[in-house]
């Protein structure tokens, strides 16, 4: 081994705290990278092949009952590969020892056997038999919150008749990876399920022989999928058709792509934070490094090492220092990227998870992490090579020295000398201090991002379950019915106050551009459903005009004043021009609200609603349930206290394991950053400190001196750190945008504090440290200098 390499792991293990500090910053970049792209690259793969194994397809429409002969027009339109007629209904079901409000979509299946698309993945059980009229295949998810299995009875409302049914298996579909019930907002896999029946017994009971109501098609490569939904929608618009969509729009698989999205930004943002925190360290070890073996560097050139050995020598060292950051980086981002592909199955409701780690992800993050740690330490390694060996062997010239701003203020007389001495070295170097105190401050910035995901959440459900809506249940009709069936809700004892409302499907346009949704009526002085300003005031809704989603208007482009355009997607399926006359604030869906009176008009139907908003009495509520889901045209009911329940417990674990994932890895750049700030200001006023001790200071005294600049600086980064983790949490919240949800930036008190904190317990471990080294300062070496 040659000598310059037998010094390379000399200098490696003096400077070993130092590099391994380093070293966790690299791990953390490296880690997020591969966890991110990972999770991405398997999310993505089981995704296209569950949906390509269990022929997921490619359009889907709903209608309200058509003859089996139209398939046949369906199949000869240009481009359409596959086609399934289907029967499917909500229904009301009764749980043993639940009695809470549960409902279903009932969908049939083939008697001849496996269904061509939207197949289900049959996890346990057996599939149906032909003509059994009481047989069911289960959702898994629906099925493991009930405790059920193969052999299980539950009792379900079919077109308003009691029926026993018995589970023969469970089973995943598809179609079905985000179950979220009609009109409620997030999965609650206690009040929702999905069952499959064999189609000639479900069709009996709705009067279905022969007929359809639902159909999935796929269509052939290359074709256009808005053409063939054009021409689906032209056949079906006599049958009651209320518009195709393609698969991108179908609702699970948006909110399957959204997360997509999200990862691939995750993967973007936060490596370039770690990486570029690691490059500053880096540069600063190194030049110190260099500055303090001037010497050795001109007697390494003296016996003849050219420049290209030295510079080597200095980057070898940077890239062990990586090299071990990478490794360990690679198995913990292995680690976590398996644990975050467990809980996407989990919450997204897929059968299987193939964990893919691609060569070119690794090859990828090892290329990155080389790449900025010499881009970082190119301009101090340059320094070692071209320095003249002459010039090495003279000391640095000392620095100019003038008076700071203290003593020209004359303000000198109220600090200490130990003081004073900190306040003069902080101003006398100020690129060294505003560089240490941004890097302590985005550590503080990304310990915000770990609270910022609960506070979020937390403000969603609050403005739209506590301010927004305030039913306690909801219940939808089977089809459009008269305002007068309240009356009959309202006579049910429990029943406080109940309001109708009357939704359509739509496409909205704005100049060229459009948007699928819903158009919701209701009444003007509602109670339980109230529409709020950017303020969270509540808005009236006016008689003419519409009040549409703040995302919506930015989306479409159009602001107050301008005419909306609304293609009614159902009835007589009308197109209408009505202004837009303001726009409500709201985290979930993309809606649009009108005056029910004067929807109904517009629409030309008469005083009819799609359901109603319900206030019950908390001792009455499971009697209510009873009452109503025996009532013919309710189809279901859905209860907005169960469904956010159900929705805490599913982001229970996933907050958890993303505020795990964050706190360990900005606490890594605050233990990074504060401990190689305090190991090089020990290193640069070695002898400084040496010189106090032999004039007489305490070890006490000196440690002030040094842990003091260090906690001012620590002090100063802190607000600095909330500023620059309220512009992290915005770009997240602005960059997870999407026509599904918005996140808001909520940051309490104690995701402050706990950043605030995180800073403060690392500088005290490596004040602790340095604390130690404190008691082996070169006292002899100073006597002994010349000067």
């Amino acid at each position: 081994m040659n000598a310059i390499d037998i010094k390379l792991w000399r200098e490696l293990w003096n400077m070993r705290m130092q590099a391994l500090a380093i070293a966790m910053v690299i791990v953390s970049g490296v880690a997020i990278f591969i966890m991110s792209l990972s999770t991405y690259d398997s999310l993505y793969e089981t995704r296209e092949n569950y949906y390509r194994d269990n022929h997921f397809a490619d359009i889907f429409a709903s209608l309200k009952r058509a003859p089996i002969s139209v398939v046949k027009r369906i199949e000869e339109i240009p481009g359409v590969d596959k086609v399934e007629t289907r029967v499917v209904t909500y229904v009301n079901l009764d749980i043993a020892d639940y009695d809470n409000p549960v409902s279903g979509h009932l969908i049939s299946e083939p008697d001849s056997g496996r269904s061509l698309l939207n197949q289900i993945y049959l996890r346990d059980g057996r599939l149906l038999e032909p003509n059994r009229d009481n047989e069911i295949i289960l959702s898994e998810e629906f099925a493991h919150a009930h405790k059920l299995k193969a052999g299980d009875k539950i009792k379900a409302t079919i077109n308003g008749r009691s029926k026993t049914l018995t589970i023969v298996g469970t089973g995943l579909s598809p179609e079905y990876i985000y179950q979220i019930a009609p009109g409620a907002m997030f999965p609650d896999y206690k009040s929702y399920g999905v069952m499959w029946m064999a189609r000639t017994p479900l069709a009996s009971a709705y009067d279905m022989n022969g007929a359809f109501n639902n159909v999935t098609l796929t269509v052939t490569k290359g074709t256009n999928v808005q053409d063939v939904i054009d021409r689906l929608d032209d056949i079906l618009a006599a049958y009651g058709g209320i518009g195709a969509y393609a698969r991108k729009d179908q609702l699970s698989n948006r909110f399957l792509s959204e997360e997509l999205k999200q990862l691939q930004n995750m993967a973007t943002m936060f490596p370039i934070i770690f990486f570029g925190v690691a490059a500053f360290l880096l540069n600063v070890v190194i030049s110190r490094l260099i500055a303090l073996e001037r010497e050795q560097i001109s007697v390494l050139k003296a016996f003849g090492y050219s420049n290209l050995a030295v510079g080597l020598h200095y980057s070898k060292l940077v890239l062990m220092i990586v090299s071990i950051g990478i490794i360990i980086g690679i198995g913990f981002g292995i680690w976590m990227g398996k644990g975050m592909s467990g809980l996407y199955m989990e919450i997204y409701s897929l059968p299987y998870m193939d964990y893919l780690l691609e060569p070119e992800l690794i090859a990828s993050a090892a290329l990155v992490s080389f790449g900025v740690a010499m881009i970082g330490t190119l301009y101090a390694v340059k320094k070692a090579v071209t320095l003249p060996p002459a010039q090495g062997m003279r000391p640095e010239q000392p620095a100019t020295y003038r008076p700071t701003s203290i003593e020209r203020l004359g303000l000198q007389k109220h600090f200490s000398q130990p003081s004073r001495m900190i306040l003069r070295h902080i101003e006398r170097r100020p690129f060294k201090s505003l560089l240490t105190t941004l890097g302590i401050s985005m550590a503080c910035g990304i310990m915000m991002v770990s609270g910022f995901q609960e506070g979020a959440i937390n403000e969603m459900i609050d403005v739209q379950y506590n301010m927004s809506q305030h039913e306690d249940l909801m219940t939808l009709y089977s089809e459009p019915t008269s305002k007068r069936s309240l009356y009959s809700i309202k006579n049910i004892q429990g029943v406080e106050l109940a309001e109708g409302f009357r939704n359509v499907s739509a496409n909205l346009k704005f100049e060229h551009r459009s948007y699928r949704t819903s158009v919701n009526g209701v009444e003007p002085n509602n109670v339980l459903t109230r529409l709020l300003d950017s303020n969270l005031n509540t808005i009236a809704i006016p008689q003419q005009g519409v009040i549409i989603t703040d995302y919506l208007s930015e989306q479409l482009h159009i602001k107050p004043g301008d005419l909306l355009t609304i293609e009614v997607l159902e009835g007589n399926r009308p197109t209408i021009h009505v202004p837009v006359i303001g726009t409500a604030k709201q985290y979930l869906g993309l809606n649009v609200y009108i005056q029910r009176d004067t929807l109904n008009r517009l629409l030309k139907e008469g005083d009819v609603i799609s359901g109603a908003y319900l206030k019950v009495d908390e001792k009455y509520q499971n009697s209510v349930y009873n009452e109503l889901k025996n009532m013919p045209r309710i189809a279901g009911v859905v209860e907005q206290k169960s469904a956010i329940e159900g929705f805490y417990e599913t982001m229970d674990d996933t907050i958890l394991f993303f505020s795990f994932i964050t706190t360990l890895l900005g606490g890594s750049i605050a233990f990074g950053v504060v401990y190689n700030s305090m190991r090089i200001a020990l290193s640069e006023r070695n002898r400084e400190l040496a010189s106090l001790r032999v004039l007489g200071f305490h070890r006490s005294e000196i440690a002030y001196i040094l842990l003091g600049e260090q906690a001012v600086l620590t002090l100063l980064a802190i607000p600095i750190g909330f500023v620059i983790g309220n512009g992290l949490c915005a770009y997240l919240a602005m960059k997870f945008d999407s026509d599904l949800y918005r996140i808001p930036v909520v940051l309490e008190a104690d995701v402050y504090a706990f950043a605030a904190l995180v800073v403060l317990v690392s500088s005290i471990i490596s004040a602790i440290m340095i604390w130690r080294n404190l008691a082996h300062l070169d006292m002899v070496a100073v006597l002994k200098a010349k000067e």
